[in-house]
C-alpha cells in the first residue's frame, strides 16, 4: 500500500489562474481525478492534496463525491507551512508539508499533469520496494511532452541502465519552426527520445528527513528572495551529488498531456476524449 500525495497549490501564472479545477475529460474530469483514478487502481490506500488556503473547500467539494468512496483524504495547505509568503515555497516543499498525513511510502505527482495508468502502476510498485537511500522517477520521452501553443519548463534526465545520474532543469523548451527541440535556458538541443521528468516520483517515507533538511538549507540561502523556489529536482539532484540517494528509472511511452498555456486547454480535452483511462 502506498500514498498518493499530489501537489495542487500552484497559482498557474503563464496559465493564468488555478489548473486544479479546470475541467479537461468528457465528464468533466480534472487532471487530479485521473491521478486519483490511476493511483486507487494501482493500490493506493490514501490521497494527501497539497493545496492552498483560498481553494482547499473548493477541492473538497470536488473530490470527495467523486472519490470518497475509494481512498481515505486528507488536505494540506501549503501556505500554512514555513515562513509566510503569497507565492508557494516549490514543489519540494509541497512535498514536505505532506509528512504528518503520510504513514509510509507515497508517490508525488502534479496536479495539472495526465500522467497515464501505465505510468502511475510503475511507480506504485516501486514505491513499496524502495530503501531508504532510494527514489524512483518516471521517465517520459520529451518529444511527447511538448506543449504546441508555448513553451515549457522540463527536467532534463541523464540515464545509466535502470538508474538516474543527472536531472537537469531546462526552461524555455518548444518544438521550432524547424523540427527541432530546443531549450533557452540553460540553452541546449535535444532529440525527441530525450528522457524527461514530469515529476512523477516515488519515494520511501525516510525521504523527508533529508527533503526537510534541504528546505532549511534552501531558506538560510534564499528565504528573503520572493520567487525562489525550492524545486523537487534540485532537491534530488542534489543528495545524489552526494551520494546519498540512488533512482531508480520507470520509462512510459505514454503521452503527457497538460496544460501549460491557456491555449493547451482545448488540445488537452481533444486528447483526454480519446485516451484510455
Amino acid at each position: 500500500m502506498f500514498t498518493l500525495v499530489v501537489m495542487a497549490a500552484g497559482i498557474g501564472r503563464r496559465f493564468g489562474g488555478d489548473k486544479q479545477l479546470v475541467e479537461v475529460g468528457p465528464d468533466g474530469e480534472t487532471f487530479l481525478d485521473y491521478a486519483v483514478s490511476s493511483a486507487a487502481r494501482a493500490g493506493a490506500s490514501k490521497a494527501v492534496l497539497v493545496v492552498r488556503s483560498e481553494i482547499e473547500s473548493a477541492v473538497r467539494g470536488h473530490v470527495e463525491p467523486r472519490h470518497g468512496d475509494r481512498l481515505a483524504f486528507s488536505y494540506v495547505c501549503q501556505d500554512r507551512h514555513g515562513p509566510a509568503r503569497t507565492k508557494p515555497w516549490g514543489t519540494a516543499h509541497a512535498v514536505l508539508a505532506a509528512e504528518s498525513e503520510v504513514p509510509g511510502p507515497f508517490v508525488v505527482c502534479n496536479a495539472d499533469d495526465y500522467y497515464g495508468p501505465v505510468a502511475m502502476s510503475a511507480l506504485a510498485s516501486a514505491a513499496v520496494s524502495l530503501d531508504d537511500a532510494e527514489a524512483c522517477l518516471c521517465g517520459y520521452r520529451l518529444g511527447r511532452t511538448l506543449s504546441a501553443t508555448g513553451t515549457v519548463s522540463r527536467g532534463v534526465c541523464k540515464v545509466s541502465g535502470e538508474r538516474l545520474q543527472s536531472i537537469v532543469e531546462h526552461h524555455g523548451v518548444a518544438r521550432r519552426a524547424d523540427g527541432t527541440i530546443t531549450a533557452a535556458e540553460p540553452a541546449a538541443e535535444f532529440s525527441e527520445e530525450t528522457t524527461v521528468s514530469m515529476n512523477l516520483w516515488a519515494f520511501p517515507r525516510a525521504a523527508f528527513d533529508w527533503i526537510g533538511h534541504s528546505f532549511e538549507r534552501f531558506l538560510a540561502d534564499c528565504g528573503t528572495d520572493a520567487d525562489a523556489e525550492c524545486l523537487l529536482p534540485a532537491v534530488v539532484a542534489d543528495q545524489m551529488a552526494q551520494g546519498a540517494l540512488s533512482v531508480r528509472m520507470a520509462s512510459t511511452s505514454e503521452a503527457w498531456i497538460g496544460v501549460t498555456n491557456p491555449d493547451d486547454l482545448a488540445a488537452a480535452r481533444t486528447a483526454l476524449a480519446t485516451a484510455g483511462h
